[in-house]
């Protein structure tokens, strides 16, 4: 019932937002069309060369691409569709990945499900701003990725880990401040999802950096700083991105993530790598708010066992609403800056009931609740699973 309804309101606030939809689409359309026709020397290989403001990652544009058979208007709208359809597969894996991780603890199911049922309905609206509304398939992509990558940790599969989060980044490079996610696992297994996930970037950007050296001109990339970022209060007053934000949103989110694994609150890593981009960077897009939301999403459900999702509906109406009911552009870069400070202190510092305590009376027959030891506690193993333990008859 709780997927019928967060489908219904999926659907919902489509139909509300897609006749007006598809505002950075183009820029979508473009880069699939030259990532797919390198005739003329500016697409191929040589696309970011050429195209620095094309700040997506190489597999958007494949992505995207598949789209160009259909005209712009009908291509649009077949990918705004399919990426509503990725906003209800996260809030799936959020779940599962919740259900897995909390194997074994006697977790109340129903209340579960209504916790991803009410962080659901706050993380749809700001999914569909970024899908819909903006048509941004690079942040889409990027956010399944991560979405898939937790599932697969609390599976503590490592190569599929590191895969997901390589994919991120091939889909939208913010996704790097991620990467803390793979401290997660078991340490002798971290090795290996390094490998897949460096393997799988450097297939992707290694030929285009090859081919043309001038491709490093996209990571030079700046935008106007914005009077309402959080930027202006950290004293950054530059008209444009300062040099040192871009590096500096990557080092504070894989700071933060691994502090956050280090105090065994993994499911914090993506909220504080989001929160980190949010409060570096010099725009200040409704969008970037989605990346957020699906770390509260994340947090609620996997971080902590509360029936009401709190984080979720207070970053929808702290960063989304400030937009439509705060007129002054420096009070909605305090606000901003307020919420990273508060939720990042949160969810790394607050008292969290620990979720790992078994009832010492409750017998575990089945081995499929029969956890390996990961650094942040218990993880499922399914390369450990038999039909039944022989040790206990």
């Amino acid at each position: 019932m709780h997927l019928l309804l967060l489908t219904a309101w999926t659907v919902l606030w489509f139909a509300v937002v897609e006749p007006n939809g598809g505002f950075s689409w183009h820029y979508l359309r473009t880069g699939g069309e030259l990532i797919y026709n390198g005739a003329d020397g500016t697409g191929g290989l040589n696309l970011y060369a050429h195209h620095p403001e094309l700040q997506m990652g190489p597999i958007s544009f494949l992505v995207a691409g598949l789209f160009n058979p259909f005209s712009e208007h009908a291509g649009q709208f077949l990918a705004a569709a399919l990426m509503s359809v990725l906003g209800l597969v996260i809030v799936v894996l959020a779940g599962r990945s919740a259900a897995i991780h909390f194997l074994g603890t006697g977790t109340n199911h129903q209340r579960l499900r209504q916790r991803v049922l009410i962080a659901g309905a706050a993380f749809i609206p700001m999914w569909i701003e970024v899908s819909v509304r903006f048509g941004h398939l690079d942040d889409v992509l990027a956010l399944f990725f991560t979405a898939l990558a937790v599932w697969f940790l609390t599976r503590c599969n490592a190569a599929a880990v590191g895969a997901c989060l390589a994919l991120a980044m091939d889909s939208k490079p913010t996704a790097l401040a991620f990467l803390p996610l793979i401290l997660a696992l078991p340490r002798e297994r971290w090795m290996r999802a390094v490998l897949w996930c460096v393997g799988l970037v450097a297939v992707m950007w290694l030929p285009f950096f090859i081919m043309d050296p001038h491709s490093f001109a996209a990571a030079k990339f700046t935008i106007p700083n914005n009077p309402a970022s959080a930027l202006r209060w950290l004293g950054a007053n530059d008209p444009e991105t300062p040099n040192w934000a871009r590096p500096a949103q990557a080092a504070l989110g894989l700071a933060l993530g691994a502090i956050a694994v280090w105090r065994g609150r993994w499911a914090a890593v993506v909220l504080l790598g989001a929160n980190a981009r949010i409060v570096l960077d010099p725009s200040v897009y409704t969008y970037y708010t989605a990346s957020v939301l699906l770390g509260t999403l994340l947090w609620d459900v996997c971080g902590q066992r509360r029936l009401v999702p709190w984080w979720s509906w207070i970053a929808l109406i702290v960063l989304y609403g400030s937009v439509f009911i705060v007129p002054d552009d420096s009070a909605r870069g305090f606000i901003r800056l307020v919420f990273v400070a508060v939720s990042t202190l949160y969810v790394l510092f607050a008292p969290v009931r620990d979720r790992r305590e078994r009832n010492k009376d409750r017998p575990l027959n089945r081995v499929e609740e029969e956890p390996v030891q990961g650094p942040w506690g218990p993880m499922w193993d399914p390369g450990r699973t038999r039909p039944w333990d022989s040790r206990r008859g």
